[in-house]
């Protein structure tokens, strides 16, 4: 089992389209496409530097995880993404060193993806994704 990189990062900002204007015009970044994670009750807007990716979150119900996070933090990053060669076996692993997770089991992800979060509680309050991307084994 092995951390293979960081993934992504989850941004959740409270003006989406201020976030999109600057990471377009200021930066210079093209959008790699947009996905709904119906799931997780956000839009994503994808953006590429290198092999990680900026996601900028949007929420599509206020109910939704990203609009907790915006209504009690005011926006910022909303969790870190580690890719993970093996989904499966990590969360077994964290499981059985008594981490406590949101998700026993991987679930879809945008692109495709395995997804599995940590609980914040068990790291000192900090939002981490477990990814596999879908064309691996698990």
């Amino acid at each position: 089992m092995k951390i293979i990189r960081v993934n992504h990062l989850g941004l959740a900002p409270k003006n989406p389209e201020q976030s999109l204007s600057f990471f377009k015009n200021a930066l210079g970044l093209e959008s790699q496409g947009k996905e709904r994670v119906s799931e997780q009750k956000v839009d994503v807007e994808f953006f590429g530097i290198d092999d990680t990716r900026l996601e900028l979150l949007t929420a599509t119900d206020p109910e939704s995880p990203v609009a907790k996070f915006i209504e009690t933090k005011g926006g910022g990053v909303q969790h870190v993404a580690l890719e993970v060669d093996d989904i499966v076996a990590w969360i077994d692993h964290l499981t059985t060193m008594g981490v406590r997770m949101i998700d026993t089991a991987p679930r879809v992800g945008a692109h495709n993806t395995k997804i599995a979060f940590v609980h914040p509680a068990a790291t000192g309050g900090l939002l981490i994704e477990l990814v596999q991307e879908g064309n691996k084994q698990s």
